[in-house]
């Protein structure tokens, strides 16, 4: 129930709810954020306990005072075009999934911008040019489901196809995502091979994310190639012959 949505974002999408009409039910905002009628209420004094000036009207909602409004987000000129370059870069990126997401979020992002800040944003992103993946291929569709499994600590089934070609089926705990050479790589603790491995996400033919999770790998991604980099060196070379 309300553990789906981490409460500072919930608290931040009920301001929006009351923003966008003159009354609110407690149970509009309950059915919206999956949460019960005690945890509207819970929610509804924190608003208020922070300075946020709700009205409630006995047997109907609540509304925000007339007149109140969030102050939007502001941009300095060097964080937009900080934003507009990332666009470029990001349009150009392998995986479609995080190109289309996005392309959502900077369409939000500059919906905030003051004009004149839009009218520079306009004109550097016709001076622009990023040339890597120039043709603006898209080789995998998977990086922001991976990504959310990553921190929901979500079990994965993929379908994978090696670069020999050798198909397998994985149970997997995903642990970190890497970006190399055009190419997005996951790190992840394999299941039938009972050990971490590297997987391409162009390599990754379908993925399930899995309503069951695991228990979190207690070690970062420094320590883990900590870890491996001690293997590495440790190894004896061996002739081939």
């Amino acid at each position: 129930m309300a553990e789906d949505k981490p409460r500072l974002a919930r608290l931040t999408a009920i301001m929006t709810q009351l923003q966008s009409k003159r009354i609110v039910t407690a149970r509009e905002i309950a059915e919206k954020h999956k949460v019960s009628i005690r945890t509207v209420y819970r929610d509804i004094r924190t608003l208020e306990k922070s300075g946020i000036p709700i009205v409630t009207e006995e047997g109907k909602g609540y509304s925000i005072m007339d007149g109140y409004k969030l102050p939007p987000v502001m941009f300095t000129e060097e964080e937009a075009n900080a934003l507009i370059t990332a666009e470029q870069i990001i349009a150009l990126n392998k995986d479609k999934s995080l190109t289309d997401q996005y392309k959502s979020a900077i369409e939000k992002i500059k919906s905030v911008l003051k004009l004149t800040q839009k009218n520079k944003s306009e004109l550097l992103s016709e001076r622009l040019q990023i040339r890597t993946n120039a043709e603006k291929g898209k080789t995998s569709v998977h990086l922001i489901q991976l990504q959310s499994a990553i921190t929901n600590y979500k079990l994965v089934d993929i379908d994978y196809l090696s670069l020999t070609n050798k198909e397998s089926k994985r149970t997997i705990e995903p642990f970190a995502l890497l970006h190399t050479q055009d190419n997005w790589v996951l790190i992840a603790y394999c299941r039938l091979r009972k050990d971490f491995r590297a997987f391409r996400l162009d390599c990754i033919q379908r993925i399930t994310i899995q309503s069951s999770g695991f228990e979190p790998h207690k070690m970062t991604l420094q320590e883990y190639f900590e870890e491996k980099r001690k293997i590495w060196e440790n190894t004896p070379d061996i002739p081939l012959s």
